[in-house]
């Protein structure tokens, strides 16, 4: 529209301040202030939440699948990530499906045979299969979970129904941030300013990003959102026995639901038994357009009778007595603005095994694990300091970042972060001028992170990793190179 309207000049309240102001409770953010507050037990953090509850994707867009956070027998990506399972075991057992890290990467009949009716749960490309270390949650008793995380650490002040709008800039710097509520339009001002949107919403009105339209020419996750369903009296156990022993009519008969409804959709379990999630890739969706949002959330709510329908009449083994459950409460993302940050990440970093010093996480990739450093969640030298950007929406190319932006390196980026942030308030330096070694140490030696090359890293793990060449010779890592003009 080219129509605009000036506003006035107005005075704002400060709400409060503090020395770290985490936007947004979802995977990252909610691990980023929980991590900043066991980093620095006397800075006060203030977690910005636009929904009553944390978690985002994961608890309120009902992504409900932990996929492979082990590589081969070694537990990889931990820290908070593994904290959410932990206590899930002790208070609610019933409320994820997956193998425990006992049995993961080994060859175990009886536990393959357990999961292997779980998409992912079980390696089923190598020979003899071995257990993943991948989970299916409720997301109802995690939000109980995340809640207990936060208000154990009596240095976090919650701010639940508070949108954050726009940054606060002074000298470079940027020292708040505006956000809405029912009370009105007020700032907190902070030292440090932790972006958790998962779209830039702060950080693209300060710095530079990709991908302004939010709609990537690409046929890659960046162009697509879902608004996850949930159905009840579900016998899942004949589809999973379908997609092992029958792939011809598992293929065929997701094929014509596609065809039915129009769009990609498909179930999976969840942790509770009887009940199934129906995820769906709407193409060609931004959300950070408000039409393209409209459309998404009343396409697959109209559609959700007529596939339920759909699915009674042709699956009638699974769905005889099944009901609608419950609809996702928020719409499910997937990517649109990305950081422009100190180090923009390719596909060429995980084919070539790229090691950073400022490495933060060492995440699951193809054939190795894959470092993220902390300078691609920091803004480049267009951006202003004192603001870190962990989550879906750090600093990488459109390929890149379909292995980047899933929950478990959400979390990962959010852990670090709000290492980083802590840091930085006790030693009087800047996001961009922190103790990244401290960060490691900390990360590494107090907050239950794999990080390569630090003194806790399992020596068993690395020798596996240097008989293969930490993956630089897989066949994914040399159609990369291969593709950018780069091999050796």
């Amino acid at each position: 529209m080219s129509k605009t309207y000036i506003e006035k000049a107005n005075e704002l309240p400060i709400y409060d301040e503090c020395d770290i102001l985490v936007v947004g409770g979802g995977a990252a953010g909610h691990s980023a202030a929980v991590a900043a507050a066991r980093a620095n037990p006397n800075a006060s953090v203030i977690l910005m939440e636009r929904y009553g509850f944390f978690g985002g994707d994961v608890t309120g867009g009902y992504v409900l699948f932990i996929p492979t956070l082990n590589w081969r027998t070694y537990p990889l990506i931990r820290g908070n990530l593994e904290e959410w399972f932990t206590r899930l075991k002790k208070n609610a057992p019933e409320s994820y499906i997956g193998p425990d890290y006992p049995y993961v990467g080994k060859d175990n009949p009886y536990i393959c045979r357990k999961y292997e009716l779980y998409e992912a749960c079980v390696n089923e490309r190598e020979d003899p299969h071995v257990p993943l270390r991948t989970l299916y949650i409720e997301p109802n008793q995690l939000k109980l979970e995340m809640d207990a995380m936060v208000q154990e650490q009596k240095n976090i002040k919650i701010l639940f129904h508070s949108w954050g709008t726009k940054p606060v800039v002074e000298d470079g710097k940027i020292t708040g941030v505006i956000f809405e509520s029912k009370a009105g339009r007020q700032v907190v001002k902070a030292k440090i300013v932790i972006d958790a949107t998962g779209d830039g919403d702060i950080y693209s009105q300060c710095c530079a990003f990709h991908g302004e339209s939010g709609i990537i020419d690409l046929d890659h996750r960046d162009n697509q959102t879902a608004l996850v369903w949930r159905v009840g009296g579900v016998n899942y156990e004949y589809f999973g026995r379908l997609r092992l022993n029958d792939q011809k009519t598992f293929r065929a008969w997701i094929e014509d639901l596609w065809e039915f409804c129009g769009y990609k959709t498909i179930f999976f379990p969840t942790g509770v038994d009887g009940v199934v999630w129906f995820n769906n890739w709407l193409l060609n969706k931004s959300c950070i357009s408000l039409e393209d949002m409209r459309d998404s959330e009343l396409l697959v709510r109209n559609s959700i009778r007529p596939i339920l329908q759909y699915c009674k009449e042709t699956l009638p083994q699974c769905f005889k007595d099944a009901y609608l459950y419950d609809i996702a409460p928020q719409l499910g993302v997937r990517l649109s603005r990305r950081l422009d940050g100190k180090k923009f990440m390719t596909p060429l970093d995980s084919a070539c095994n790229t090691a950073f010093d400022d490495v933060i996480a060492w995440t699951s990739g193809f054939g190795a694990p894959v470092e993220i450093p902390y300078s691609c969640i920091i803004p480049s030298d267009k951006g202003v300091d004192n603001l870190i950007c962990p989550g879906r929406h750090i600093s990488a190319d459109p390929v890149a970042i379909s292995g980047l932006q899933l929950i478990p390196q959400s979390t990962q980026t959010g852990q670090a972060a709000g290492v980083a942030a802590g840091v930085a308030i006790a030693d009087g330096t800047t996001a961009k001028t922190v103790d990244i070694k401290k960060v490691q140490t900390i990360l590494s030696e107090e907050q239950d992170v794999v990080l390569p090359r630090m003194p806790r890293t399992d020596k068993a793990m690395v020798e596996e990793l240097e008989a293969i060449n930490y993956g630089r010779d897989s066949e994914f890592a040399k159609k990369v190179r291969q593709a950018n003009g780069l091999d050796w």
